[in-house]
């Protein structure tokens, strides 16, 4: 039986791959989340600067964005959660530091703590990734990471502050 899905060809192809790479990052050759999770500091600084409603409605555009391009990418690697995709890894650090404001101290002290978490991937996060491989699962497994890396760069900011 052969595989039915035939992946887009030209313009869309290459659309899908740049935007679930975060424009090519998860193509870095070791430690392609970690690399991928940089695109997230200047998206931080240009959604700071927006209003309360706009940065809500920007980070569910790249929620949604995430859930596609992840699927679709997955499709094209035949591996749903390919290390090259890395825009779940965006959506999960701007979950961490939505809604504060910008400062070189909190965009740092925020990607430390996702990248801890995502790698952890503490429950509910491990079942997502275990059980869901599709591009809602690749991508609700950074959200969970990015939660609870929103709740520790919290705290250190209310300690520290």
């Amino acid at each position: 039986m052969t595989d039915p899905y035939q992946p887009p060809q030209g313009a869309l192809r290459k659309l899908i791959l740049l935007i679930s790479s975060n424009a090519g990052l998860g193509y870095a050759p070791v430690a392609s989340g970690t690399f991928g999770t940089l695109a997230g500091i200047p998206c931080f600084y240009y959604l700071s600067r927006l209003d309360f409603p706009l940065q809500l409605l920007s980070l569910m555009a790249i929620l949604f964005l995430s859930f596609w391009a992840s699927e679709e990418a997955g499709k094209i690697y035949r591996e749903a959660d390919d290390g090259r995709i890395v825009i779940d890894e965006l959506i999960g650090y701007l979950v961490t530091v939505a809604f504060l404001p910008f400062s070189w101290s909190t965009a740092l002290l925020g990607f430390l703590w996702f990248r801890f978490f995502d790698i952890l991937k503490p429950p509910p996060a491990n079942w997502f990734d275990r059980q869901m491989k599709n591009g809602v699962g690749v991508t609700l497994d950074d959200i969970v990471a990015g939660i609870y890396a929103l709740i520790a760069l919290r705290i250190c900011l209310a300690i520290f502050s």
